[in-house]
């Protein structure tokens, strides 16, 4: 319960909650949104063209795949620098404290997931490859290869930690703490998770079945995040997915349309690749994170009751 804990060391009443989401929700939709739809304002060299664009994808305007990947990705980081802004001024603690319960962040732990989930995504895509190559059209283009590899390893971690730090972070603690039960925020943040996503195209086109694997997805970087006592696992997983998706394989009907190393030309089904991974791969990731760390107590610290603690040093709070 030490993570979810963590959120009794600073200010912990409703309305911090309340102006920390508003911050993110500026920061996220309003801020950091800006360099996106100023580039797509040139790209659409009229008003209409750029209405018409925002009512659909402004990577209709033509826009260079690797230049709308990057500008997307900065509108996650306005909602994380807003994010921990907010945690740090309106709930008065340190950010610390929103990613782990350890005295300071354990690298060892974000590149160990990140490693093995890279390893395992580059395997599924090489299996797909072999078993269904008429599917796949290679397409390697060198420059723009390197860009995306480039904006993908030092840009895309920040969505995905955005996206860690809010879920798995700010809103377990917030949950765990108003419930008083691990299991109920564990549950919320993964529904909740899984419901954003449904504005991903992959939705529209496999409907709302997909759940399955994005509201799945949720509930194991949860798992991660209570039983290890903080966000370190999630946060490498999570961006080794996202970076896996973005360089390797892209359809043009994913939410990730990038200049990868192959495109997938298949038409969109739901088939075994949507539930193997929760059903067959995050338990392995799980069994295999769960023996590496010497995981003990899983009903206390998924189905507990959250306790404020006794008594905080001092030192721990934000003057």
């Amino acid at each position: 319960m030490k993570f979810i804990q963590q959120a009794y060391k600073g200010e912990n009443q409703w309305w911090a909650y309340f102006v920390t989401i508003m911050l993110l929700f500026f920061g996220w939709q309003f801020i950091g949104i800006i360099p996106l739809v100023g580039v797509a304002f040139l790209y659409a060299g009229d008003y209409n063209s750029f209405v018409a664009a925002a009512n659909d994808s402004f990577a209709s305007l033509g826009m260079d795949a690797n230049l709308y990947l990057f500008l997307v990705i900065l509108t996650f980081l306005g909602g994380l620098i807003s994010l921990l802004f907010g945690v740090k001024m309106a709930h008065r603690r340190k950010i610390i404290t929103l990613i782990t319960s350890r005295d300071k962040i354990d690298w060892s732990r974000f590149f160990y997931a990140f490693g093995l989930w890279t390893i395992i995504g580059i395997i599924i895509i090489a299996i797909s490859y072999y078993l269904e190559p008429e599917n796949f059209i290679w397409n390697f283009k060198p420059v723009q290869f390197t860009i995306l590899v480039l904006v993908s390893f030092l840009f895309l971690p920040i969505q995905t930690s955005m996206e860690e730090l809010l879920f798995r972070g700010y809103l377990m603690q917030g949950f765990g703490t108003w419930f008083r039960k691990s299991f109920v925020a564990l549950i919320l943040t993964s529904v909740i998770f899984g419901l954003l996503h449904g504005l991903n195209p992959e939705v529209e086109k496999l409907g709302w079945i997909s759940m399955v694997y994005y509201i799945g997805t949720g509930l194991i970087l949860g798992i991660f995040t209570l039983m290890d006592e903080g966000t370190e696992l999630a946060l490498g997983f999570h961006a080794a997915n996202n970076i896996v998706a973005a360089v390797f394989v892209t359809t043009n009907w994913t939410v990730f349309q990038t200049d990868a190393l192959l495109i997938d030309t298949s038409e969109p089904s739901v088939g075994w690749e949507m539930f193997m991974p929760v059903l067959v791969l995050y338990p392995i990731v799980l069994y295999i994170f769960s023996t590496k760390y010497g995981w003990k107590d899983w009903k206390g610290k998924l189905f507990g009751t959250v306790m404020k603690p006794i008594e905080l040093k001092e030192e721990e709070f934000i003057a």
